[in-house]
């Protein structure tokens, strides 16, 4: 079998080593311009959970296998990418919101994301913190914590008015570039070979994939193929068309800043902490007066929605906290080099500060933060595409919007078994591409409307 992968990202990369290391394939052509993992792979928060309330249970089936999958290579490797389960934090002051994570904590431990532990006392004695550092002997499911003194005494950083704390436990982050480079390594010593160049057109015969065009600085090549994946990351619209095929998908632009907490204000040993309420931006009353004389202003005093979120960054004594929040989600082209809303830092910083009242020494001395970012790729449903096209011999990896590092592994190994043959899980019919063309494949596709993207 030769197969020919289209993208040296985290999906791409996840590919390739399901196939060659798991199923033994030895003919596989990694193709990208450029170097891997460098595109939008490292760009995120690295992030991960199983926690995905849905209309049915088919992301926290994927993400759980793809959370096995890493324990799995972290334990195999010493745990060289630095896997934690820290956890996702959801925190909020207002009842309504309280009452719907519950709902969805609730819903997700339908679907096997693990049990609901709710602590009401002040006390909270079943309630264990996590670890910093390692995942083995931790619990899952979520822990709800409602009383004011268990939550001053967990989480005396997080604003006063919290009324409720959400911790998800099979949760935290790693480090996305050396989780990439081990399973690219791994491949490489089973044969797979990486090539730098740019696949500028793929040749069908007899209906399906036959020749994969191929430009780097040795010239045009063409390599001919049995498989032809497609994973190339936020263009992964523009090689389908190449196929003659249609991927319905959309861009959103995503901002991420690295933030000198010099004054240790969100502990090294925090979780990843998410504040959960719609909120207006805590602007001076000066600022808020010149604001409000132009209209570009004037949205800044309108009211965000929820989702602010910040984390430690960094071994050690390392005083970096990444901070996010997606506030601008409407659809855009992806363009490259990005560019970045220069207002950015500032509405993050006083958005966290609503969340950690203390970040509010920052406003005045705040250090210059590193920006960067890439895209979220994604269907409209916010489910991924893993399977085979319409072309006989070509498959996607795509669409994995802002969780694609926490589902790379799972998607990799669910896509190989698409390409060689092998049992598929029962959930596998809700990332398949053909959904789209035959609305009987998976009936529950209407019920998805893209949330809890975090």
């Amino acid at each position: 079998m030769r197969v020919l992968i289209c993208g040296a990202g985290i999906a791409g990369i996840s590919a390739a080593y399901a196939l060659s290391v798991r199923h033994g394939v030895r003919d596989i052509l990694l193709v990208d311009p450029r170097p891997p993992l460098s595109l939008t792979s490292d760009k995120s928060t690295e992030a991960y959970r199983n926690w995905w309330p849905g209309p049915d249970g088919a992301m926290i089936a994927l993400m759980n296998r793809s959370i096995d999958l890493m324990e799995s290579l972290a334990r195999a490797s010493g745990n060289r990418f630095l896997l934690n389960r820290r956890g996702y934090v959801y925190a909020t002051a207002r009842e309504d919101t309280a009452q719907a994570l519950i709902r969805a904590a609730e819903n997700a431990a339908q679907w096997g994301a693990g049990p609901v532990r709710l602590h009401t006392s002040s006390r909270a004695p079943a309630y264990r913190p996590s670890p910093p550092e390692g995942w083995e002997n931790s619990p899952d499911g979520v822990d709800i914590l409602t009383h004011p003194e268990a939550i001053r005494t967990h989480f005396p950083y997080l604003n006063p008015a919290t009324r409720m704390v959400l911790h998800v436990r099979r949760a935290g982050w790693l480090s996305a570039h050396q989780l990439g480079m081990y399973m690219l390594e791994q491949a490489r010593d089973a044969g797979v070979r990486l090539l730098s160049g740019e696949v500028v057109g793929v040749e069908t015969r007899g209906g399906r994939v036959h020749r994969v065009h191929v430009q780097s600085e040795r010239g045009l090549s063409d390599v001919v193929v049995d498989v032809f994946v497609n994973a190339a990351g936020p263009f992964v619209q523009h090689v389908a068309h190449m196929l003659g095929v249609d991927i319905p998908i959309l861009w959103e632009q995503h901002t991420k800043l690295a933030f000198n907490d010099y004054m240790g204000i969100i502990p090294r040993d925090a979780p990843l902490l998410i504040w959960s309420d719609p909120q207006y931006i805590p602007w001076e009353e000066e600022e808020r007066a010149f604001l409000a004389e132009t209209e570009e202003g004037r949205a800044l005093l309108e009211e965000f929605p929820p989702g602010v979120h910040a984390r430690p960054e960094g071994a050690g004594e390392s005083p970096i906290v990444l901070m996010l929040w997606d506030y601008h989600t409407q659809p855009v082209l992806p363009r490259f080099p990005l560019e970045f809303d220069p207002l950015f830092p500032d509405i993050v910083l006083r958005g966290m500060t609503t969340a950690v009242p203390a970040l509010r020494a920052y406003w005045d001395r705040a250090p210059k933060p590193l920006v960067d970012g890439g895209y979220y790729t994604k269907t409209r449903e916010n489910l991924p595409l893993i399977g085979p096209l319409p072309v006989e011999g070509a498959f996607v990896i795509g669409a994995l919007s802002g969780f694609g590092i926490m589902a790379a592994c799972g998607a990799g190994d669910l896509l190989a078994a698409h390409i060689v043959g092998a049992p598929l899980p029962e959930d596998a019919v809700a990332f398949h591409p053909a959904h789209y063309s035959d609305p009987h494949l998976y009936p529950r596709l209407s019920a998805w409307r893209g949330e809890w993207q975090l």
